[in-house]
């Protein structure tokens, strides 16, 4: 069984209301208890025998769903920090950002270009180890866009429940606002460790 994890320290946040958060919080609650229940009930349906049913198929393809939901959050709220600092201009991501888009400014235009297209999903830089580069992807719905066997570095949810409390219909400015709270010493780690398990 998945338990939630606490990021009530994020509380505080600067550009991000203690409702906004403590909303999305409730909502990634929602996503470890829903993982859970279709985890308990794909398992009975098992042991009883019922593979074959619809009602296994449909639970079976909302898993996927529900799981990253859960996991695409915990990645989001981890990859945040009160009074972020900017990436280390000497670290190995800042470099292979530079080398795969040209610049890192070219990579933060692209990633904040893709944050601002129409419709709701995730921002996902990730990390091909197989192939050694970055990609800025978009993500539409959690269980569809993800790029096989990549590793999530940076996420940045772009559904309205993560800005609009705060920004109403101003998504640029909640994206600016994101961008303040990126604790790039997880983004690093997580790619370090990609990197490692190559």
């Amino acid at each position: 069984m998945y338990q939630p994890k606490n990021f009530e320290h994020l509380l505080g946040l600067k550009g991000f209301s203690d409702q906004l958060l403590k909303n999305h919080f409730t909502l990634y609650q929602g996503y470890v208890n829903n993982t859970n229940r279709l985890a308990e009930a794909l398992s009975l349906l098992l042991k009883e025998g019922k593979t074959g049913t619809p009602e296994y198929a449909e639970l079976k393809r909302r898993f996927g769903w529900e799981f990253n939901g859960m996991r695409l959050h915990e990645y989001y709220f981890g990859n945040m920090v009160k009074n972020g600092v900017e990436l280390d201009k000497d670290s190995q991501l800042y470099k292979s950002i530079s080398q795969d888009f040209g610049s890192y400014e070219a990579w933060e235009k692209d990633f904040k270009g893709t944050g601002a297209m129409r419709g709701i999903g995730w921002v996902i830089l990730y990390y091909d180890p197989y192939g050694g580069r970055l990609f800025n992807t978009w993500v539409n719905e959690h269980d569809v866009g993800h790029l096989s066997g990549a590793t999530p570095l940076l996420i940045m949810d772009v559904f309205e429940h993560a800005y609009m409390t705060d920004y109403g219909l101003k998504r640029a400015d909640y994206i600016e606002a994101f961008f303040k709270t990126i604790d790039w010493k997880t983004v690093e780690e997580r790619f370090l460790k990609s990197l490692a398990s190559k």
